[in-house]
C-alpha cells in the first residue's frame, strides 16, 4: 500500500524515530502500525548490539523531589557524545524517566527498566533509542532516598547533580544550600561517624604510610607517628565528611554550624552526587 506523510508523521510521534526511518517501517509492515512500531524497535536492539563495546561517557544526570518533597530520584542516561547530550529530545527523554521514578519509587535501576512509559517498558524504549539516534544510549544509574525533607540541585550542564535528605522541613534554600555543598566538595559520607570502616582504615594507611616517609619523621618513635598519622586522619574527617567541612559560602562555619544557625536540631540524614565529568 501506499505510505502516506500522514502515516509517517503519526508513526514518527508514536515513535521518535526518523521520517525515512517510519516511512520504510510502513512499507514493509504493509502500512500496519503496530508492526511498524516492532520493526523500528527490533532496528534499534540491532543497533544497539552493534554497539554494545562503544563507550557511552557523556550523558546526563539529573534529579528530582517528589512534590512533597519526603523523597527524591536520581538518574544518569549515557550517550557516546556531547551533541547528543545536549540535544532537547535526548533531555526530555531522561526527564520522562526521572519523572516516572519519582511517581512509582521502584526498588532498584532493573525495576525502574521494567516500569512502563506510554505503553512500553523503559528498557525497552532506552534500546528503541539507539536505533533512532544512532549511538550508543545507556540506562545506567537509578537511586533514591527517602526524608523528612529531600531536596535536589542539578549543575548547569546536566553533568553532575545531588540529592539531599534533612531531618526535618526547612526553606528550599538551605536545602539547596546543602545540595551545591555536596555538588562542589564532593565528601565521602555526612559525618564522622558515617564513613565506611574499610575507608577509615585505608586512610588511616595511607596517613601513616606518608608520615613514615616523611624525612622530618626520621628516627620518631612509633607513638609520634601514630599520633602524627591521627592527626591527618582528623584533617581527612574535617575535609571529606559534609557536616564538617567549611561551608562554601561562609568559610568561618562548618556545614552543621550552618545548619544549626537556621534551626538547632536540623541536620543531614543521607546525600547522593553523580557526576559525568
Amino acid at each position: 500500500m501506499a505510505v502516506t506523510a500522514a502515516d509517517v508523521s503519526k508513526l514518527r510521534k508514536m515513535t521518535g524515530a526518523g521520517m525515512m526511518d517510519c516511512k520504510h517501517a510502513l512499507e514493509e509492515a504493509n502500512g500496519d502500525y503496530e508492526k511498524a512500531v516492532e520493526i523500528i524497535r527490533k532496528k534499534g536492539q540491532l543497533v544497539a548490539s552493534k554497539r554494545a563495546d562503544r563507550e557511552a561517557g557523556q550523558g546526563v544526570v539529573l534529579a528530582k523531589a517528589s512534590a512533597d518533597g519526603k523523597r527524591g530520584a536520581m538518574i544518569v542516561l549515557n550517550c557516546e557524545t556531547d551533541f547528543v547530550a545536549k540535544n532537547e529530545n535526548f533531555i526530555n527523554f531522561a526527564r520522562s524517566i526521572l519523572n516516572l521514578a519519582v511517581e512509582k519509587n521502584p526498588a532498584d535501576l532493573d525495576a525502574l527498566k521494567q516500569l512502563t512509559m506510554e505503553g512500553r517498558k523503559v528498557g525497552d524504549q532506552v534500546t528503541e533509542q539507539v536505533g533512532i539516534i544512532g549511538e550508543k544510549i545507556e540506562l545506567s544509574y537509578y537511586n533514591k532516598i527517602e526524608a523528612s525533607q529531600v531536596v535536589a540541585y542539578i549543575h548547569m550542564g546536566n553533568m553532575l547533580a545531588t540529592l539531599v535528605g534533612l531531618n526535618k522541613t526547612t526553606s528550599l534554600q538551605t536545602g539547596k544550600d546543602v545540595a551545591m555543598q555536596v555538588a562542589a566538595m564532593n565528601p565521602v559520607a555526612v559525618d564522622k561517624d558515617s564513613v565506611p570502616a574499610s575507608t577509615i582504615a585505608k586512610e588511616k594507611e595511607i596517613a601513616l604510610e606518608q608520615t613514615k616517609n616523611d624525612p622530618r619523621n626520621q628516627g620518631k618513635p612509633a607513638s609520634i607517628l601514630e599520633r602524627i598519622a591521627e592527626g591527618k586522619l582528623e584533617k581527612f574527617f574535617k575535609e571529606g565528611t559534609l557536616l564538617n567541612q567549611e561551608f562554601t559560602k561562609d568559610s568561618s562555619k562548618t556545614m552543621r554550624q550552618y545548619l544549626q544557625s537556621v534551626d538547632k536540631d536540623l541536620t543531614v540524614t543521607g546525600f547522593l552526587r553523580y557526576s559525568l565529568k
